[in-house]
């Protein structure tokens, strides 16, 4: 298998039939053997029968079903652990950063990196319709990932992340991080293990129906961050 695509779902009801859509064509052209892998995190709303009947419709397609709710990272870890390609995407359900960034991460890993994540901040990226506040938001949380665990890298949580197969599922192995700064302790541990991550410029379009809450989830995330820092 070269391909694995792991998407967390949390009430995707609405975009996932979007994201399919998208999705489906191009896979269908890549050139290679590819599975998309779709994890319900406990929704509850009709994302789970969706995933279904899109599973009996789509040979490449496997449902991961998690309950109850557990959260955004330990969805993508309960993804990857069932994964099999040789490398290993992982994306929002939205595809904000498009499928079609995809070749950007996969030269990355060809010329020797482990993880390659897709960037909002490096120069050659394109925001699109991203508000004021998110990238406020975005920029504070990642200048305190930056001075506390990992200096260098100005974009941890783009939802757009290829992964050497075996180094995801190296990594998400040991991730104890289950809500959204779970991409900051994945990219911690590859650089403690050895693994080059690298950042790719994307082009990111802004999905209005963001699962983030700003104060109380940004809490959360600051919070695992410190956890990670002082190893509390």
């Amino acid at each position: 298998m070269d391909l694995s695509v792991v998407v967390p779902c949390f009430n995707e009801e609405d975009r996932l039939p979007i994201a399919l859509a998208a999705v489906e064509p191009y896979l269908a052209d890549i050139g290679c053997s590819f599975e998309l892998i779709l994890v319900d995190d406990g929704s509850t709303d009709r994302t789970l029968a969706l995933m279904r009947e899109a599973e009996r419709r789509i040979e490449y397609l496997r449902v991961v079903c998690l309950t109850p709710n557990r959260g955004k990272g330990r969805a993508v870890a309960e993804g990857v652990a069932v994964s099999a390609g040789d490398s290993v995407l992982v994306s929002d359900t939205d595809f904000s950063a498009p499928i079609a960034e995809l070749p950007k991460l996969q030269a990355a890993l060809a010329e020797g990196a482990g993880v390659a994540i897709g960037s909002r901040a490096k120069r050659g990226a394109r925001e699109v319709d991203q508000p004021l506040h998110r990238r406020m938001m975005g920029k504070v949380f990642n200048l305190m990932v930056q001075a506390t665990l990992l200096p260098g890298l100005w974009d941890t949580q783009c939802g757009f992340k290829l992964f050497r197969g075996d180094v995801a599922r190296e990594l998400f192995r040991v991730l104890r991080t289950d809500g959204f700064a779970f991409d900051v302790e994945v990219l911690w541990w590859a650089r403690r293990r050895g693994y080059e991550v690298r950042e790719i410029p994307v082009r990111w379009v802004n999905s209005d129906s963001t699962r983030v809450a700003p104060i109380r989830h940004s809490a959360q995330m600051f919070r695992d961050v410190l956890r990670l820092r002082f190893g509390c």
